[in-house]
């Protein structure tokens, strides 16, 4: 009875928070864009700016801090990273 109370409402948790298919869609097309900057593809800067507004889409859909980090990492593939601050 424990079990099922818990399965049950762990199947409600989830499904309160689901990804959705634009979310989805959003990281492929972050992670493409990204893999072919990084593998020194020719890329439009329509397709950066595409990736870009993917990446940043995908940054808001989703809750997880290691996916967050990873479509950061894409994005800083794709636009290059922010400048640092001299010490």
């Amino acid at each position: 009875m424990l079990r099922t109370s818990l399965l049950l409402a762990a199947a409600a948790f989830v499904s309160a928070f689901p990804i959705s298919a634009a979310g989805a869609q959003d990281i492929d097309t972050c992670f493409a864009i990204a893999d072919r900057v990084a593998n020194g593809e020719a890329v439009t800067e329509a397709d950066k700016e595409a990736g870009h507004k993917a990446c940043q889409a995908a940054l808001a859909a989703t809750a997880s801090i290691v996916q967050k980090s990873q479509i950061q990492e894409a994005d800083f593939d794709i636009v290059g990273r922010p400048p640092t601050k001299p010490k």
